[in-house]
This record gives structure tokens, sequence and C-alpha cells, in this order.
């Protein structure tokens, strides 16, 4: 034990506790309250130490701790996040989180049956209000969709659904991995949603580029172009938005700070959620790498960005769907309800709440399809130039871009586990913690009325996996497209290198005979007969035939390899030409 620790042991009393602490810490130090009963009793009988002694103890040694490490507590998983809480959310009590969670939610509800349908728009305020009224018997299956995320929303729908506390703080956190939780009377299902926007609206600079290019003639716009160049050269920053600083629409919802992915859910003044980025989605706390990636990435160039959120779905087992958007749920929404409208869809005459599940993860994963295709025209492009014109420059797009069809593939890939654990569920009786004040005397129970997955939905759940296939065997490829792109820069460089280095040989090789005979005939010699009695065909005379002799030696084995291959495709081509030939005699 620490020398600055200061439990008392039980067979000690007080007097050995004031030694203790006289010889350790100075002065006796007094006995804490309620701690001479505790020590006399221990003193009567050795071994097991009761409960409250032990709390004492604990308090005793906590007072003298003064020098024990303090725990580093980051702020990145959320501002109410702290080593060994309670774990879950409970809707029923108030929470610290809803200080941090407020915004204006657009809430869709849907309810419909084979022969009818209804839709209800609702918004924060109305909402507990529609959620009191009984069900209306006449629609088999319900649908509420939630567009932003607020405290008030989910307390209300959550009291009223009885969702778990786990799934709620789930749903709080912005960053969970692909994955379904199975509950007593409903599943909790969580994925990211990707989809292709505009990153920003144009900049000064584009637009004066744009003004240039007009009435004033070319040679205008070459001339104010020069200033970016400039700029660039002597390390100015380009006057840019950042991607997320805008909302779905291009419209500003920056805050004050310009921080676009914090840990919290909170929306921006104008109550709208910033868009995340993938780079910011997966990123960490440097905010300079992420706007270097994001300033040069593959899709940079085009305005363009692929936005992530967090999806959240409930599934109960009374034929209710509820689904929480961060921004997109107009995306999401509108094909299903068309779908919906019509009679004759399969997702309106089976009245299932798993077939709507399985509609919203199909129209999650058609939303990231435009996205692989955006990268594998950026991947295409690149490899245009790398094919034509190779450079150590191409490196640091294709890094950037195999990073962000990574972290792409890491959201996609995910969702083939997922559609496969619906798909085996089995309804399952499951021990769950009661939240009603009805069964207060007995807190756990055993549900047998869990969710069910339809066998219509097992069905078309397939179709989503081999969507989700497609996808991923179209990003592995683009992966491996970048990685050759590289592998194939470097050994063209190389390849560049070496035929340099072998020219230079080749041109050493000759004047190094040349070299050497220059230098023997320019010595200053008194008399040499050789330089006063002959011209300069003399030089060329000796010089030539041991420059033929040198390069022939120095390049035998070269030569040899040559007619050796020489050798070979002429018995190819030879041989070739006659196999036509005989081909056509017949």
């Amino acid at each position: 034990m620490p020398p600055h620790s200061t439990v008392v042991p039980q067979r000690f009393g007080r007097q050995h506790y004031a030694q203790h602490h006289t010889s350790r810490s100075g002065p006796a130090a007094p006995l804490p309250t309620g701690l001479e009963n505790q020590t006399s009793a221990g003193s009567r009988a050795l071994g097991r130490q009761s409960p409250a002694s032990a709390s004492v103890d604990f308090a005793a040694r906590r007072v003298k701790r003064s020098r024990t490490a303090q725990a580093y507590q980051p702020h990145t998983r959320g501002r109410q996040w702290a080593p060994g809480q309670e774990p879950g959310i409970d809707p029923n009590h108030p929470s610290p989180v809803q200080y941090g969670l407020k915004a204006r939610c657009e809430i869709t509800v849907v309810e419909f049956s084979q022969d009818d349908m209804r839709m209800e728009y609702l918004d924060n305020s109305t909402l507990e209000a529609y959620l009191a009224q009984p069900k209306d018997e006449t629609f088999s299956c319900r649908w509420i969709n939630v567009n932003g995320i607020s405290w008030d929303v989910i307390s209300a729908i959550g009291k009223a659904k009885r969702f778990h506390r786990l799934a709620i703080e789930d749903m709080i956190n912005r960053k969970n991995r692909t994955k379904a939780d199975w509950y007593s009377d409903h599943t909790y299902i969580v994925l990211p949603l990707q989809k292709l926007v505009h990153t920003h609206l144009p900049t000064c600079e584009e637009s004066d580029s744009d003004d240039d290019t007009a009435p004033d003639g070319p040679s205008k716009a070459k001339r104010k172009g020069l200033m970016p160049s400039i700029r660039r050269l002597m390390g100015g920053k380009k006057r840019t938005k950042s991607p997320n600083m805008l909302s779905n629409n291009g419209t500003n919802n920056s805050d004050s700070t310009g921080k676009g992915y914090d840990s919290s859910m909170g929306p921006n003044d104008d109550g709208h959620t910033p868009v995340r980025t993938l780079q910011q989605y997966h990123g960490g706390p440097n905010e300079e790498r992420t706007e270097f990636m994001e300033k040069y990435s593959a899709l940079a160039n085009k305005s363009l960005a692929v936005a992530v959120e967090q999806v959240s779905i409930f599934l109960r087992s009374d034929n209710t769907v509820v689904s929480f958007f961060e921004q997109s749920a107009d995306d999401i929404e509108t094909p299903i309800v068309n779908r919906l409208s019509s009679r004759e869809t399969v997702l309106r005459r089976s009245s299932d709440a798993s077939m709507i599940v399985q509609a919203i993860i199909d129209a999650i994963i058609d939303l990231a399809i435009p996205v692989a295709t955006a990268y594998q025209d950026a991947v295409d492009e690149l490899e245009l130039d790398v094919l034509t014109e190779p450079s150590i420059e191409n490196t640091r797009p294709l890094y950037i871009l195999t990073s962000e069809v990574s972290q792409f593939r890491s959201n996609i890939y995910p969702t083939i586990n997922l559609v496969n654990a619906l798909r085996d569920h089995k309804s399952e009786p499951v021990a769950t913690l009661a939240t009603t004040p009805a069964v207060e005397d007995h807190p756990f129970k055993l549900d047998f009325t869990g969710v069910k997955i339809s066998p219509l939905s097992h069905t078309y759940l397939a179709d989503v996996e081999d969507h989700c296939t497609l996808i991923v065997e179209n990003i592995d490829q683009m992966r491996r497209a970048a990685d050759n792109m590289i592998d194939l820069i470097f050994n063209t460089i190389g390849a560049y290198q070496n035929e340099s280095m072998k020219q230079l040989t080749f041109v050493t090789i000759i004047f190094l005979p040349m070299s050497f005979l220059t230098g023997y005939f320019g010595m200053n010699f008194a008399y040499f007969d050789g330089v006063h009695n002959n011209s300069d065909v003399f030089f060329w005379e000796i010089g030539l035939p041991v420059v033929f002799v040198v390069f022939v030696w120095l390049m035998r084995d070269t030569i040899t390899r040559w007619m050796r291959k020489t050798k070979q495709r002429r018995g190819i081509s030879q041989s070739r030409k006659a196999r036509v030939a005989k081909q056509k005699s017949r």
C-alpha cells in the first residue's frame, strides 16, 4: 500500500491510529466520527469487515488521497459522459442532456392499411397531444418519421412507446456502429446515411472569375487569374466555405465557433444541425487534419462532398415504426410515401412494419449509389492523369481518395451484417427491466411479445444485401485501382531514372577513353615526338579504335542480350508467319 494511504487496520484501536498518523503525517490526526466504535469492535473480532466499517475506512482513505493522479476525461464522447456512470438515459426523468438537444423537428405520421391511408404533420408542440390519443384501429400500420434531433421529441416518444434507456443513449450519441439491438417489444436499429451534397455556394474568387469571362475578353480573365496563383505561391489560403457549414439545401448553418463535428447533437442558432462530411464523421479532434483532407478531397474540385448522418429506427411489436433523422428525412420519406399512396404496391398491400424498415434501409443504400459513382468518376480521371503523365504530385490525391473510399466502405459494409441479423432473427422471450409504475415491485419480467420480421421482409432484405454487396465490391475495385496507380507512378518514375542513368552511362563509356587520351597528350613535355611531328589526325587514329574496344568490352553483356533477343524475336516472327500462311492455304 502507498505510504500516503490511511487505512486503519481492524485489529488496532485509537492509540495505534494516532501513532500511525504521528509517525507518517506529523501531529496525530483526529479519528473520524464513528470510527472508534468500529475499531473497538474490530479489536474484539478479527476477520470480515462490516459494510459500515468498510465505508468508513474507504472515506478515511479517500481524505488523504491528495496526491492521487486524476483521470483525464475527454470531451469527444459527449458533454455529459463520465466513466462509470449509469448506462442509458431514462426518458421519464429530466436529463442534463436535454439542454444540448433543442431543435425544430418536422414530424410526419403515416397510418395505412390495405384500404386506406392517412398522413399528419406534427411538430414539437403538437406531438404529445397526438401520442395521448388512442390508436385508430382502422389502420394496421403506423410510421412516425422525425426530421431533427430534439430532447422534447425523444422524451415524448420514448415515454409513449417505452423505448429502452440504452437505445435512447445510443440514439443521442452521434456515432455508433451499425447494429440491431433486440428488446422486449421493440428493436433498435442504427446505421449511417451517406449522400452526395454540394459543399458551398460560389465564392468571391469564383464569382470574379465568372465575371471576367464575359464581355471584357479572355485577356482580362487571364490577367486577373494571376492573383490566385500568386496567393498560392505566397502561402495564402483560399477563401472558401467548409462543407460542414452548410445544410442540405446549401444554406449557411455555421455556429459561432465554426466547429461542425462537435460531439454534442446541439443544433445551431437557426435550429438546424450542421452537415457532417465523411472526414468529419470519422475524424478525430484534430481540426487542421480534417480541413486539409476536405480541401484536397477528390470531390472538392466539383464542389461536392459526402454528407453523413446517423439514422435511428425503432421497430415495435405493435406494427409501428419510429425513425429519427438528423436532417435527411425528406430524402427517405418522399419515395416511401409515394409507394404507400398506391394500393398496388407491395409495401401498401403488406401493411407490415418490418417492410417499412426494409424500405428505409433500402432507400439509405440507394442514396449511397451516387456517392460510389462520384468516387468512380474521380478514380477514372486520376487514372487518365497517371497514364498520360505520371507524376509524384498525383500520389497525394490518390492517398486522400483511398482514405475517403475506405471510410465510405466502413459505413456500407456493416449494413450487410445488419441485414443478415434482421433476416436471421427469431422471436424469443427477453427479460427486460420494467419502466412502468405498475411493476415497480417486480422490476424484471419475461416478455414473450417480441418483434417479428415477416417472411416478405426476408425476401426483400436479400435485395438490399445484394445492393450493399455490389457497392462494396465496387469500392474494393476502386481501392485496388488507386493502390495500383500509386505503384505505377513510383515504378514509372523509377524506370525513367534508370533510363536516365543508362544514358549517362552510355555517354560516360564513350568519352572515358577520350578523356584519358586527352589527358595523356595534353601533358607538358619538353619535347613530345607524337605531338610535334604529327597533326590532329594522329589523335583520332589512336582514339577511335580505343573507344571502340573499350565500348565493346564494357557493353559486352548488353550486346549479347540484344543479339539473343533479336534472334528469338526473328524466330517467333518467322514461325507466326508460317502458321498464318498455312492457315490461309487451307
